[in-house]
């Protein structure tokens, strides 16, 4: 199919609609425009995720299990097969051997098409069948033509496999690929990378890449090309990480030209509040907490990120920093993603800043009438100085008369709109609202130079002194009765303990251990995961209770109101219970010196992050304490290497690292739903090398080519463009 001609010289693919292809009208551009194709140029840029060879026809007699291969084989028998799922088998060879073709959905027609002694072009994987080798659903053709039967055809380049969506097949994007191709070698498709950068980065240019990854040729290196490592994909790697960085540095930039409220105070409130804690701050508390005053003091908006394990001490940094602005006369407004986290830095707050005359408000969405109107209007008013919340902070109806700090603690799991939100909501006369993002999800270096390049970062990489290392052991649920032995056993001696419970389903039976709990719960409504999590906790804390009677079990989840969960927290935390059963709801913020066990069941189910986090929850006294980590059989590879990390070690930025290398930026980050760093071909691990020369590229570019930025940025993050605002 031959792309139609362009309808004036000087348009651009860039500015040419997709509708100036054949064969798209406006239903199919809507289908597209789901894929974040609009115009000609996104057709390019809308990159394969991996190939088949179909230049070449295999032998039935030289296949493997796993393989993906062209056939062409003659039909010896087909037959319909019922049982519990209607099948259609057909048998077919090739005088190499012989193998099955399985179908569960066909026609009367598609059963007649497979006579015997027809000829079949199929292509497909090769599975391991009952009694031979087959492959499931193939692609096929029945081959009618002479000619064909004597010399069959094979395909003159490897064959793409594009991203689609329903309504939109692989073929349709095929054939949208090679109309834009034929365009872009009329010369509108514009290199926005200066000739000083191709020099050094030897690799080849912008059209000749784009027509190899869509084309590649039969000789082509598959391996290299399926590993991302091909120069043609390195060169559109380096483009792509070079938009995003870009893009993060103008924010960076516009950012600095803010106008925000300059916080010169003496510090008394917050010397006060450090002298009555009971121990002092360490080195690298006091580090960060320096460069965040340095900030504050300025006349542009702070935007820092601090980063500190699990333990380290944010909350008290966090909670000067918010002193520090009280006394300024600002307000200061801390976000948690859940209610249980809001609920613990309310209470951290409340109880570190009430001594100091400060009244702490509370605003979630749970709050409903009066309770919250008088919220809104105190805040409104200036009246309340400090509020803690979840994402009901930014709703609409929620103003600030003068805000002057955001704190967002776990910033990944928020969806950026909603922290953008919070932002926008601060400003005033022009006056942007200073921004201390936490998190406890070590971000490994190279994915913070380029996901946060817009931000300042600071690390907490000192725990407090007293804090013992957390002993992490990993055990098949088959030895559930000894891991309940040590339960009692701990708590015999006067130790707490944890049983933390994560979502099973009958439905995860077969593969339980196919994805990360994280991944996992994004396939599922959240209130039935939340349901089901709940019912498992339940039973789990009967069960428990039966095999357990000598101690006292108490059962904490998402779904028990907020006052309950506080007086569970509470009973806990003052030794009245000796075992908690719980979801996933105590991952963060909760700290009971005195519990030195974790059990954590079905641990496969979650991702190392998750893990790290919970097994925080124990070593945060001077007695030896301890994780366990249950799974349940059979382990993927990559379940026991998630597993093996928790065991290996206690660095959460080593976990991170290793995170990163397992599961990829997006899940890392938690930006999967929130459109940030959506990479069509760059991989942060594989292409951490080509850092060092974005960043130099970077400045070549804003200081000598300013005016190739903006459209660089549009080609590879369309409108994705304002994801780093927050």
């Amino acid at each position: 199919m031959t792309a139609r001609a362009l309808p004036a010289e000087n348009i651009t693919l860039d500015s040419l609609p997709v509708t100036a292809l054949k064969r798209v009208g406006p239903r199919v551009a809507e289908l597209l425009a789901k894929l974040g194709i609009h115009t000609v140029q996104d057709v390019l840029f809308h990159l394969p995720l991996r190939y088949q060879d179909r230049t070449r026809v295999a032998p039935i007699g030289a296949l493997r299990v796993g393989d993906e291969v062209s056939l062409i084989t003659e039909v010896q028998l087909s037959e319909i097969k019922l049982g519990r799922r209607r099948q259609l088998l057909v048998r077919v060879a090739d005088g190499s051997g012989s193998m099955l073709l399985r179908f569960f959905h066909f026609s009367a027609q598609q059963q007649s098409a497979f006579a015997r002694g027809a000829r079949v072009r199929c292509f497909g994987e090769v599975r391991s069948g009952p009694g031979m080798l087959e492959m499931v659903h193939p692609e096929y053709r029945i081959i009618k033509d002479a000619v064909v039967r004597d010399a069959p055809e094979v395909d003159e380049f490897l064959t793409p496999v594009y991203p689609a969506t329903e309504g939109v097949q692989q073929n349709t994007l095929r054939a949208l690929t090679q109309q834009a191709l034929d365009l872009m070698r009329e010369g509108v498709l514009r290199d926005e990378l200066p000739p000083q950068i191709m020099a050094q980065l030897r690799l080849p240019s912008l059209t000749e890449a784009l027509a190899y990854v869509h084309r590649p040729p039969p000789d082509a290196p598959l391996r290299m090309l399926l590993e991302g490592n091909h120069p043609a994909q390195q060169r559109l790697a380096f483009e792509e990480l070079l938009a995003h960085h870009l893009s993060l540095r103008l924010l960076r930039n516009k950012t600095a030209r803010q106008c925000a409220p300059q916080l010169h105070v003496p510090g008394v409130l917050m010397q006060r509040f450090l002298d009555a804690l009971p121990f002092t701050l360490t080195g690298a508390q006091q580090r960060v907490l320096g460069e965040i005053i340095h900030d504050l003091r300025r006349d542009h908006p702070m935007q820092r990120l601090v980063q500190g394990d699990v333990g380290s001490g944010k909350t008290v940094v966090a909670a000067c920093a918010v002193l520090h602005t009280v006394e300024a006369g600002f307000q200061a407004a801390v976000m948690a993603p859940t209610e249980l986290l809001a609920e613990q830095h309310l209470q951290n707050f409340t109880a570190w800043l009430t001594p100091l005359g400060i009244e702490v408000a509370w605003l979630s969405g749970k709050l409903t009438g009066k309770a919250w109107q008088g919220v809104v209007e105190r805040l409104a008013s200036g009246q309340a100085t400090v509020v803690v919340g979840t994402h009901a902070l930014f709703q609409e109806g929620v103003t600030f008369a003068n805000l002057g700090l955001i704190v967002v603690d776990e910033q990944h799991r928020f969806g950026v709109h909603q922290r953008l939100a919070l932002r926008e909501k601060g400003s005033q006369q022009g006056r942007y609202p200073h921004q201390l993002i936490m998190t406890a999800t070590p971000i490994p270096r190279t994915l913070a130079m380029t996901a946060y390049a817009d931000l300042d970062s600071s690390v907490i990489d000192e725990l407090p002194p007293g804090r013992t290392p957390v002993d992490t052991v990993v055990v098949a649920d088959t030895r559930r009765a000894d891991v309940v032995e040590r339960v009692r056993n701990a708590c015999r001696v006067g130790r707490q303990a944890y049983w933390v419970c994560t979502l099973i389903e009958e439905s995860d039976a077969q593969g339980r251990d196919s994805v990360a709990g994280e991944r996992s719960e994004g396939f599922r409504m959240p209130e039935a995961t939340e349901m089901l999590q709940c019912q498992t906790a339940t039973d789990t804390a009967l069960h428990l209770t039966e095999a357990l009677p000598e101690l006292r079990v108490g059962l904490i989840h998402g779904r028990l109101k907020s006052l309950e969960k506080q007086q569970i927290m509470a009973t806990f935390k003052a030794g009245a219970l000796d075992l908690l059963v719980a979801t996933t709801v105590i991952e963060v913020g909760v700290d009971v010196p005195n519990a030195s066990l974790m059990i954590i069941e079905n641990a496969e189910r979650l991702g190392m992050a998750q893990l790290h986090q919970l097994r925080g929850r124990v070593g945060r006294g001077t007695q030896s304490s301890s994780c366990v980590l249950m799974y349940h059989a059979p382990l993927s590879a990559d379940g026991r290497a998630r597993l093996a990390a928790l065991r290996e070690t206690n660095d959460g930025f080593e976990i991170a690292r290793r995170d990163l290398a397992l599961r990829g930026p997006g899940e890392v980050l938690g930006t999967r739903q929130s459109g940030m760093l959506q990479l069509h071909i760059a991989d942060l691990v594989r292409d951490q090398a080509l850092i060092p020369k974005i960043e130099q590229a970077a400045v070549l570019l804003l200081e000598r080519y300013p005016e190739r930025v903006p459209a660089l940025i549009k080609r590879w993050l369309g409108e994705a463009a304002r994801y780093g605002e927050v």
